[in-house]
């Protein structure tokens, strides 16, 4: 009886620790002998190809970066994510396992450049306990909103596309499971694999900087600049290591400086800025409390609309100024940066009434006026719905009287809301050269050719720094009327610049200490990359080239 008891207490620790060894979910069975000849291998393919489907001629041993390559990995993995993740943890339930994910490491050329743990939101739960075959696009020219693509564009931003020079090399991926105990514990390697990436040479031709043509409507510029930095932006845009890119334009000194378009765009193209747009709403703002149409900017909406007509009254609207819309800082619950906000544009644009869309929100009692940066695009919707009412002939007419026409552009493409009001949520089609017309008038105070257009004391007004971004933003910043601030470093010195911005990395410049006026459009649209590449265009070419 004395040896009986210790015999049972050791049969129970080591059933004990099987039952931790063992699976907790159910994993989808590993049959096919493509599968069984490759665990642990990630193997690489020119699109998602069915599993059934596959076979090893699919298997790709090099590819070459081009702006429609597409290249997808597919993983074959010993068990599921959650069974891996197990082995890690074995205390963990399976929704304290699905806090976890892959993690992916990225090698150039043997050197690690990029690691990323995954967020925990990429990839559904049911997939992680089941699927033992990993098969995610990494490029597309179908550009789809998938993390996948995501994940390696901020590998390309963060050294892939410095160490993926002109030539031939070898791109490796690992993929190992992670957990969170709350610390990151990560485990053992489940897969990996390689590639041959090819970037191809650019003809000298093909990279050369665009010669201006006639006939643009800007006096030319003989300034000096380093020449040998925008033919090598060139090369890396025709390259794809830049992607989507469709115009520069810089003008000196009020003077066009340098013209480039590309994929496609040439300077008569009307290019869609998306958001940049809203900006357009805060010059014809000024104009028309200049002219007295509207007293000012303080300016609440109870003056302009019956608030208790519309859903959610209460005071805290009546108290709502057009300068709150307009510095994105009312107190609406509304916040296009958060996908469960009740005033997300995503919300608004499949419905009839889009001002209504925006009165129709609660305020949001935690919030008060001036204090709180949220980006609101139905309330800029309601600023163009304000000027379209109360200036003559509607904003339409208003602002290529007031505006346009003084200008001298005459070639745009206003989007409308549903109520066929010019849509100042954004997407206002121009040429690259006149939104830099549009630039060149902040930076000259309001003036053109010698005439007032925007009252100065607006200007001032509007490029104040009035809200500061929030932390997660990328990089500090400021807010003004619809115009964004911020700060580059080159070389040791600092630029401060206002611009308008937008979708897809389209951005209008006016640096403050520089006579310098930058355009850049691009059509990088709901892609990760988008203003970060813009970023690093200015701060690596464009301004140690023209900042002289």
């Amino acid at each position: 009886m004395k040896l009986l008891k210790p015999l049972l207490i050791l049969i129970t620790i080591i059933a004990f620790n099987r039952s931790f060894a063992q699976d907790i979910v159910k994993a989808d069975p590993i049959t096919s002998p493509l599968h069984k000849a490759n665990i642990g291998r990630i193997v690489f393919m020119k699109d998602t190809i069915p599993m059934a489907n596959t076979t090893t001629a699919d298997f790709l041993t090099a590819v070459t970066l081009t702006p429609d390559a597409n290249l997808t990995m597919r993983a074959f993995l010993p068990n599921s994510l959650t069974n891996l993740q197990h082995k890690l943890a074995p205390q963990q339930t399976v929704e304290q396992l699905n806090q976890g994910n892959y993690q992916f490491t990225y090698y150039v050329d043997g050197k690690q450049l990029y690691q990323e743990n995954l967020h925990k939101g990429a990839g559904y739960a049911y997939l992680k306990n089941s699927r033992t075959v990993l098969t995610i696009k990494l490029l597309s020219n179908l550009h789809e909103d998938m993390w996948s693509r995501h994940m390696f564009s901020r590998f390309m931003m963060q050294g892939g596309e410095d160490a993926l020079t002109t030539g031939s090399h070898t791109l490796k991926i690992e993929l190992r499971p992670y957990v969170v105990l709350p610390e990151v514990k990560v485990g053992d390697l489940i897969a990996q694999g390689e590639i041959k990436v090819v970037v191809p040479v650019i003809d000298v031709h093909d990279k050369a900087i665009q010669p201006i043509k006639p006939n643009s409507g800007w006096p030319v510029s003989a300034e000096r600049y380093d020449r040998s930095l925008i033919t090598e932006l060139n090369g890396k845009i025709l390259q794809n290591k830049f992607k989507n890119i469709n115009g520069i334009v810089v003008v000196k000194s009020g003077k066009l400086l340098i013209e480039e378009y590309f994929n496609g765009e040439g300077r008569d193209t009307l290019h869609d800025p998306r958001s940049v747009g809203k900006t357009f709403a805060s010059a014809v703002m000024g104009i028309a409390i200049n002219a007295g149409y509207i007293k000012s900017e303080n300016q609440m909406l109870k003056d302009f609309y019956d608030l208790k007509a519309y859903q959610n009254y209460s005071p805290q609207k009546d108290s709502v100024t057009l300068k709150s819309l307009l510095t994105m800082s009312s107190v609406f619950d509304a916040n296009d940066n958060d996908d469960n906000s009740p005033g997300n544009e995503n919300n608004m644009y499949p419905l009839d009434n889009w001002v209504k869309f925006a009165l129709d929100l609660r305020a949001d009692a935690a919030k008060k006026p001036y204090t709180q940066w949220n980006y609101f695009t139905a309330g800029a919707v309601v600023l163009g719905d304000v000027l379209n009412k109360n200036v003559p002939g509607g904003l339409d007419h208003y602002a290529d009287e007031k505006l346009f026409k003084p200008l001298g552009i005459v070639n745009y493409k206003w989007q409308y809301t549903p109520q066929h009001v010019p849509s100042t949520a954004g997407g206002i089609r121009l040429r690259a050269i006149d939104f830099a017309r549009f630039g060149q008038l902040y930076k000259n105070n309001g003036k053109w050719q010698g005439k007032q257009i925007l009252p100065e004391a607006w200007v001032q007004k509007t490029l104040t720094r009035y809200m500061a971004l929030p932390a997660d933003m990328v990089g500090p910043g400021y807010y003004g009327y619809l115009f964004w601030n911020k700060t580059y470093e080159v070389n040791g010195k600092y630029y401060e610049t206002w611009y308008c911005t937008g979708n897809g990395g389209n951005k209008i410049f006016v640096f403050k200490n520089l006579p310098l006026v930058v355009v850049i459009t691009a059509s990088a649209f709901n892609e990760s990359y988008a203003h970060a590449q813009v970023d690093k265009m200015m701060q690596q070419y464009i301004l140690p080239a023209v900042a002289q």
